[in-house]
């Protein structure tokens, strides 16, 4: 009986569909799970090798959590507005809503060729005026609370296409769209006050359980830090610089200070400046660099010092020069720094590249080689009253002096900035507001939500920098809700962040037309279990939607503080040159194309096995034959099924299940599949395989490969879906039996043991030796020379440091 993948995945796919297996619905006689992966962008490319391997996981936690009994929702849509398809439609001269709808006809097809289990009665789409009407509705929410302002502040603006860009639009200083040249333009924009959650933000990381490291991502991005505000007064002036630090303590050793280019110091005192030609021609010059370079520590710094200007120090009273420079920026804190260079590496390189001085204040380093940064257990010298005394101490008197001599407070910092939520474009969500002349930014009344996006033929920028939208004439004049004086809408769109912020919560309540989700749904499902996507999007994707969970939690609208429990990330499938797939560099892979030649089974399986998850691992066409060789002998040992015998107590199945149930949960997916290709060649080495022994084989290998698993369940005579079974349990008396405590050596000296399956072969021990936390840790120091692998003996490694 050959094993025909193609016929059994289309079958399969269609009775899923037909049944409607997978669409969820609320039962309280279960516990919930509400798995959830990050809704692509439907690009025009279709999906690349790499998207389904996020997809694939979160799959496989929804089928594993349905056969423990639970009810689950596991939903899919699109985040479909954005600058790529605009930059499409404009190439192609086609609108953006029909390359958006052409582009998730393919994404949905490839999908669902995939075998995924999502409830597609959910779908959404973030372009569907239904779905973004209550994007516009929260935006009127913040707004009528006071967190949605406007502002003129600098951002990255293309000279071509007229366009204010995000950062990730900026590709080496070159507009993703056009590749013409980038500056920093001043412009009036919404914004978002994230800043009024941020201790919210960090306080909601307590009550959750992402991956360490992202969780330290949020807490980088938000940048709290306690220190002491400054005041520097100016010479002869009654101007000031405010300074915030975190290391009061070296304030004798600041030599000068410096400015962003943007500092409204420069205006006010322009007159006092003797050199300013030099300042605007530097101001000029730097104007094209993003925001991420100018605060690259790799970039060289350059700068210019305002003659003329001078501060004075507010403890000695000497004259301290002040420079401007690129690596300061006017939306960091204050936009002025105290330079100390000989305790900072990027204050040292710049007072080395102009001769300002180093003056060592905390011991223990060489100054004279380069700035002396670890200095927590250092003691002060060269500092007055603070000579003599630890870090510690030193912050702690000096602060308690400055706010005596009311020269410094005692303050908190963020690093964290305003979202700015404007973009001067088409295809976004239009923002539902009014400017009135007497009432000023107004807001439609939500009766009138959506505001739709008018259909135009020209999606270019006007050349004044402003959304095309501003060519709309009709659209754009109105009555003032409030007075019904003559007003204008507002022409900027949102960021495509807007529609990402909320869109788990919509899952629970697509058709409804009058609420933004059912409440009864919401309180049933909420929070998200398990979320996975990207790392790419672990700050700032990750801070904004926790942003607006947050807020609508505060009123009153969801049920929990955080939208999601669990976040995790998966490492990209580079392409077989071990770079990242793009089409630049002709290494991207189709999944249609593989599907074809091995089926959507064999994919899934491979995309699992290839490597650890959280990792980048490179395409390897071996591996994949390998993978689908092992699903022929899966579908080989049909043949060898007793349906006499009724045993289910080898040890290796029992130690199986645990090891499958252990991995998925941790995400280990490729020693799962390892385990289970260990218990299939057990299997091929019997004279006959029990018909209940092959059965939890199925039901285990079922949330990786389904297909397969459907039909030969189907072949066994059963009636319903394996996706009906219940996961298999355990007994640990007999896993016990089976396992081997193999010494991991070290040029033969024992280093720790770990416990494996008797008889693993090599590759599987390999695999398994390099993941444990030790080895890791000895081979980051070390080089290996050579491995020895002696089957339930030990396992050594031949190194040298």
């Amino acid at each position: 009986m050959e094993y025909d993948f193609k016929n059994i995945e289309n079958k399969w796919q269609q009775r899923w569909e037909q049944s409607e297996i997978f669409h969820a619905k609320i039962d309280k006689s279960k516990s919930k799970y509400y798995a959830l992966c990050e809704f692509p962008y439907p690009s025009g490319e279709g999906l690349h090798v790499g998207h389904p391997r996020g997809y694939t996981a979160m799959d496989i936690i929804a089928r594993y959590k349905r056969l423990k009994g639970y009810s689950v929702l596991f939903p899919f849509g699109w985040d479909a507005f954005g600058l790529p398809t605009e930059n499409y439609a404009i190439q192609n001269n086609i609108h953006p809503k029909i390359a958006t709808e052409n582009n998730i006809e393919r994404f949905r097809k490839q999908s669902k060729m995939l075998g995924f289990s999502f409830d597609w009665s959910r779908e959404i789409n973030t372009t569907n005026p239904d779905y973004y009407k209550w994007t516009q509705w929260i935006f009127i929410k913040l707004f009528k609370k006071g967190l949605a302002y406007k502002a003129k502040i600098p951002i990255n603006w293309c000279t071509s296409c007229n366009v204010g860009l995000a950062n990730e639009e900026v590709v080496n200083n070159l507009c993703e769209r056009c590749g013409g040249s980038v500056k920093q333009k001043e412009k009036s924009q919404w914004m978002l006050k994230i800043t009024d959650y941020a201790d919210k933000l960090i306080d909601g990381l307590n009550s959750v359980s992402f991956l360490d490291k992202i969780k330290q991502q949020q807490l980088n991005w938000i940048g709290k830090s306690q220190g002491v505000s400054i005041t520097f007064k100016i010479k002869k002036s009654d101007e000031s610089l405010e300074v915030f630090t975190t290391r009061p303590d070296t304030i004798f050793g600041v030599t000068y200070l410096v400015i962003s280019p943007e500092h409204p110091l420069i205006k006010n005192s322009f007159k006092e400046i003797k050199n300013q030609e030099e300042i605007q021609q530097y101001i000029q010059d730097i104007s094209h660099k993003t925001e991420f370079e100018r605060v690259e520590l790799n970039f060289d710094k350059t700068g210019v010092q305002l003659i003329g200007m001078e501060a004075i120090h507010p403890i000695h009273g000497k004259n301290i020069p002040i420079w401007i420079s690129d690596y300061v920026l006017m939306c960091y804190g204050t936009g002025a720094v105290m330079a100390v260079p000989a305790h900072d590496q990027r204050d040292y390189d710049f007072a080395k590249k102009y001769c300002l001085p180093i003056i060592e204040v905390i011991s223990g380093g060489d100054i004279t080689k380069k700035s002396y940064i670890k200095m927590d257990n250092g003691v002060l010298k060269n500092s007055d009253f603070l000579n003599g005394l630890t870090v510690s101490k030193a912050i702690e008197q000096i602060t308690t002096w400055m706010e005596n001599q009311k020269i410094g407070k005692a303050t908190v910092n963020y690093k964290l900035r305003d979202w700015v939520f404007s973009r001067q474009r088409y295809w976004g969500e239009p923002i539902p507001i009014v400017t009135c002349p007497s009432c000023n930014h107004v807001p439609i009344d939500e009766s009138e939500l959506p505001l739709v996006l008018p259909e135009i033929t020209n999606y270019k920028t006007t050349e004044s920098g402003d959304s095309p939208l501003a060519n709309l004439s009709e659209w754009i004049n109105v009555k003032c809700p409030l007075c019904g004086k003559n007003a204008t809408r507002e022409t900027d769109t949102m960021p495509q962040w807007a529609g990402s912020s909320w869109y788990y919560l919509r899952y629970l309540g697509t058709e409804l037309a009058n609420k933004i989700f059912d409440p009864d749904e919401e309180k049933y499902w909420m929070p998200v279990d398990w979320y996975n996507g990207g790392m790419e999007h672990t700050t700032l994707h990750l801070l904004y939607s926790r942003f607006w969970h947050k807020f609508l939690y505060d009123e009153g609208y969801v049920s929990t503080p955080e939208p999601y429990l669990i976040r995790t990330s998966h490492g990209m499938v580079l392409g077989s040159n071990g770079e990242k797939m793009s089409k630049s560099r002709g290494n991207v892979l189709n999944p249609d194309n593989i599907v074809e030649e091995f089926g959507a089974d064999t994919l899934r399986l491979y995309e699992m096995f290839m490597g650890a998850f959280d990792q980048s691992i490179p395409w390897n066409a071996n591996q994949i034959s390998g993978v689908h060789r092992f699903l022929k002998k899966v579908w080989n040992l049909f043949e060898k099924i007793d349906y006499i015998s009724n045993d289910q107590d080898s040890s290796l199945i029992h130690q199986t299940i645990k090891k499958v149930e252990d991995d998925i949960i941790s995400m280990k997916f490729n020693t799962a599949i390892a385990q289970l290709m260990i218990l299939a060649n057990y299997f091929s080495e019997q004279e006959k395989v029990s018909k209940n022994e092959y059965q939890i084989f199925l039901i285990l290998l079922s949330v990786f490969s389904p297909h397969i698993c459907e039909e030969i369940w189907e072949k066994l005579g059963n009636q319903e879906s394996i996706q009906k079974a219940s996961w298999p349990i355990f007994d640990i008396n007999k896993i016990e039996a089976i396992l081997k405590e193999l010494p991991i050596t070290f040029n033969g000296k024992l280093k720790t043991t770990i416990s494996v399956p008797l008889g693993l072969c090599e590759s599987e021990a390999k695999k398994i030796v390099h993941d444990h936390p030790m080895v890791k840790k000895i081979l980051s120091a070390s080089k290996i020379i050579k491995e020895i692998y002696v089957v339930d003996k030990v396992y050594n490694f031949v190194v040298k440091k």
